[in-house]
């Protein structure tokens, strides 16, 4: 018998692959045999399904079984085109087979021999055709298709090469200590071993096999990565933090003329609990939008200060700092504390004065943008940090900015509301402090879905809510003239003005630079602009309490999270506010789709109704958080995976903190945190 093949074996060594396609795979992240296994397919083609040529509809994809009835007939149509056709059939039709530039395929057919061949099936002239098919010859009356899996590929790698290269690497010598998954688990929820979970996923027999092998992968994925954070939790509680020993807030609650709720008290006790132990605060607030996350990180900020701190505070855009700053300035210097802004755009002599003040210790509170982690900012005694709307950083910067003091206190904080078990996945190295309550002054957005129908009597309620003195946006999904089907915020603002002449409209989209953007938003937040044609660059954190209208072209090609963050931007003051999107007529599913915002301001019920129906591509795809992605979960449909994931990591690492009996789970985690540049030590 042969000997068996390394996993850790180069790829270039498989027969057909060599050196350059081997440099080719390595963009596909495949350099080992090793590496070849844990590329899954992102799909697979059943060819065990035969269908008879009288049941194929045209535009899907069949396996059907027939003799080849004429030869294969190559046509010249022109310059770098040739076409070659032949006519198959079975006992309850015929079909023509169609090839395009591809001679040699064609003429490995042979006429009265039989076939099973798997392509689409689409209408050429006034014939049904199936489109450049792959074939597999029959050797028997029970020869059956195979279940074909599709690979994901590069340039110059084709589903063959994955063939080779899966063939191969399923020759590996696999077996239990490969497995980074505990045999004790594995039995509890029925999982496969992984070579056989390896067979199952590669080479499946039936669809079962597919199911039952992703049924461990997900697992594995999970496992590992809750394994990881929670290992990485345990070794930032090793760092020696500061204690802060007065944490009385009575003074700084005098300083609001309302209550906080008992969400926003939670996640204060939360954060106190943090800074008395010891250990730095490495804290995630979710909250909807407009629950007081900012009263949260102002009472962080209080703590700090008086336990002879600073804190800094650094927001993703200017206009979202200067906000900031201008409502917890007047709070802190009621308490005598003073405020320093810091950003890009400040002028020479400002920013210098604003240097000196941080350096010297006199700014107590800093707030600022990126600039705040720039060479030139040196705190006096940074004690708190605190990173506003986390998923607009990624986790190096607000490493930048934790690395001017000396282990601070960190609180992240998010408007993007998501189901607590996904969040202690995502943010599986933080804890998580979540504000689930609006406070009582918060009256909900009245919201409505129309269709074009209604385009007038919008236009008239635009300038009915401007003569009662209010401001309306107007958001638009194009920033330009490009898809004739979307409405582009500079037509759009142009058409808007011969509609309503006497009315001042401004126009705000991401094409502006920086110091535009904050100049057209400030205005708007003075008043003096009626309407504000803007792209979502809108959507997070500005506050303009005037403004009680808001107005979403085409919604249906947003998402509903995205959609309650637009709708966030009114109903911030004291005046009734409204949202209407437009879509609720391009089809059934927009229709329902915008009929859940209807009928809720809850931004939790908002975002599971948004996971259901558009997947995780909101809240895994665009995250910039640093740690490992998973690849192969559906955080909808595998949540129950992740609970349990998360329950068996956090017992093991009980039994076994530093995974000593687990050497290939601890190689499998260190490799996974490795590529998201986070060391265990």
């Amino acid at each position: 018998m042969a000997d068996k093949r390394n996993i850790n074996q180069d790829v270039c060594f498989v027969k057909g692959i060599g050196p350059r396609k081997a440099q080719m795979l390595e963009k596909l992240g495949i350099k080992t045999l090793g590496d070849v296994l844990q590329t899954y397919p992102r799909g697979y083609e059943d060819r065990t399904q035969i269908t008879d040529i009288k049941d194929v509809i045209e535009g899907e994809k069949y396996a059907i079984r027939a003799v080849v009835g004429t030869s294969p007939n190559v046509r010249h149509i022109r310059a770098g085109m040739d076409i070659t056709k032949c006519m198959v059939y079975d006992e309850t039709g015929n079909l023509e087979i169609v090839y395009f530039n591809n001679k040699y395929t064609a003429a490995q057919l042979r006429r009265g021999e039989e076939y099973i061949f798997y392509g689409r099936v689409q209408m050429y002239g006034n014939r049904m055709s199936m489109s450049s098919p792959v074939h597999e010859k029959c050797s028997g009356s029970d020869t059956k298709g195979r279940i074909v899996p599709v690979y994901p590929l590069t340039a110059g790698i084709t589903q063959n090469d994955f063939d080779k290269l899966s063939f191969a690497a399923l020759e590996c010598d696999i077996s239990e200590k490969d497995d980074p998954i505990p045999e004790s688990i594995r039995e509890k929820y029925d999982l496969p071993a992984i070579d056989k979970a390896f067979f199952w996923i590669h080479r499946p027999e039936n669809m079962e096999q597919v199911a039952e092998a992703r049924k461990r992968i997900v697992f594995e994925e999970l496992f590992l990565l809750c394994c990881g954070l929670s290992q990485l939790k345990k070794y930032r509680k090793k760092e020696n933090g500061i204690i802060f020993e007065n944490t009385n807030l009575e003074n700084f609650w005098k300083q609001f003329d309302f209550k906080p709720t008992n969400a926003q008290l939670r996640a204060v006790n939360d954060c106190i609990k943090d800074v008395v132990s010891g250990v730095p605060m490495n804290r995630l607030v979710q909250g909807d939008v407009g629950s007081g996350k900012t009263m949260v990180a102002a009472a962080l900020c209080m703590l700090a200060v008086q336990n002879g701190y600073q804190s800094a505070v650094m927001a993703p855009t200017e206009i979202l700092a200067v906000q900031h700053e201008q409502s917890l300035s007047p709070i802190f210097e009621k308490l005598g504390i003073k405020t320093v802004l810091l950003t890009g755009s400040m002028g020479v002599k400002a920013k210098r004065e604003a240097l000196e003040q941080i350096k010297n210790g006199d700014a107590g509170v800093v707030i600022g943008t990126h600039a705040l982690i720039q060479k030139d900012v040196s705190f006096a005694k940074l004690g708190a940090v605190i990173a506003d709307e986390q998923h607009r950083f990624g986790v190096n910067q607000r490493a930048k900015l934790i690395e001017k003091g000396i282990n601070p206190h960190t609180l992240v904080m998010s408007a993007t509301p998501i189901p607590r078990t996904l969040a202690l996945i995502m943010y599986g190295d933080l804890d998580v402090s979540i504000i689930d309550e609006m406070p009582p002054n918060r009256t909900p957005v009245e919201t409505y879905a129309v269709g074009e129908k209604m385009r007038r009597r919008v236009v008239t309620f635009m300038e009915k809510q401007i003569v009662l003195g209010g401001q309306v946006y107007v958001v638009c999904p194009l920033i330009e003239q490009g898809e004739m089907e979307l409405k582009s915020a500079e037509e759009y603002a142009k058409r808007l003005q011969r509609l309503l002449p006497h009315r001042r409209i401004g126009i705000l989209h991401g094409k502006m630079k920086p110091a535009e953007k904050d100049i057209v938003m400030q205005s708007f937040a003075r008043g003096e602009m009626d309407i504000l044609v803007a792209t979502t660059v809108i959507e997070v954190g500005v506050n303009v309490p005037n403004a009680c209208l808001m107005v979403v072209e085409d919604a249906q090609r947003f998402g509903l999270s995205q959609l309650h963050q637009l709708r966030g931007r009114v109903g911030r003051g004291k005046r009734k506010s409204y949202c209407i999107f437009f879509g609720a007529d391009k089809g059934q599913t927009a229709r329902q789709r915008l009929g859940v915002l209807t009928q809720t301001n809850d931004g939790f019920e908002v975002a599971r109704a948004d996971l259901a129906q558009r997947g995780p591509g909101d809240f895994f795809g665009n995250r910039q958080h640093g740690l490992p992605m998973v690849k192969n979960t559906d955080i909808i449909s595998d949540i129950q995976a992740m609970e349990q994931a998360r329950y068996e990591a956090d017992e093991l690492l009980e039994e076994s903190p530093e995974l000593d009996e687990y050497p290939m789970l601890k190689k499998r985690i260190e490799r996974m945190f490795e590529a998201a540049d986070f060391a265990f030590n």
